[in-house]
């Protein structure tokens, strides 16, 4: 009976989910759903990029946390559209509730869209919520055993940002076993490294982003 019900649950979201994806293509809108564990960097990855492109790309965002509202606030100092969504200890967003944040974002005015979801590297990779494209992020201080503890989300994923690399020096990380591990799961997987800190890496990323 319980599979039934995820199953029954899934497929009512992934209608809700495709009815997202056709309102935001009408709009001409590209949607990113950008996952992360929690503490990888996914809003200072966000800022970094809304950084680079908001003089050439009107681009909004949904920021989604358990509870609290700091994420949103960082990226609205930017200047650019955001909506909080809290889902008191739901521990990922889905298609429902990006769908009643859609209407608070000024779809008219945007062509880039950015949906934060919230911080866990399970639950956030089996919900689509209408967008184009997956991407994850991973920071060097999460280690690197990740991708086989956590397949799923790095078969999901269109690329993988692996970020904090700055720190590298402090940690006993071997990133070849990241991208390895990571491109068995997903040959296809485009894997970006960066460093929000210094800046690095974050050109490659963002011209990625052209090409989508």
């Amino acid at each position: 009976m319980k599979i039934k019900v995820v199953k029954r649950l899934l497929e009512a979201n992934d209608r809700v989910a495709e009815e997202n994806r056709r309102l935001l293509k009408e709009k001409g809108i590209f949607t990113i759903n950008l996952m992360s564990g929690p503490g990888a960097g996914k809003t200072s990855v966000l800022v970094r990029t809304i950084e680079a492109l908001k003089d050439r790309v009107p681009i909004g965002v949904i920021e989604g946390d358990i509870t609290g509202t700091d994420d949103a606030a960082r990226i609205d100092a930017l200047g650019v559209p955001v909506v909080q969504i809290n889902t008191e200890g739901a521990c990922h967003l889905d298609a429902g509730m990006v769908r009643e944040a859609l209407d608070e974002i000024p779809l008219e005015s945007i062509s880039l869209l950015f949906i934060e979801n919230v911080g866990n590297l399970v639950c956030p990779a089996e919900f689509n919520v209408g967008e184009d494209v997956k991407i994850m992020v991973l920071s060097v201080t999460e280690g690197d055993d990740k991708p086989l503890k956590y397949p799923l989300m790095f078969r999901e994923s269109d690329a993988l940002i692996i970020n904090k690399t700055d720190l590298l020096p402090h940690t006993d990380v071997d990133m070849e076993k990241i991208r390895d591990n990571a491109l068995s799961l997903n040959p296809g997987l485009k894997i970006f490294e960066v460093s929000c800190r210094t800046g690095s890496g974050i050109p490659a990323w963002t011209a990625y982003l052209s090409t989508l």
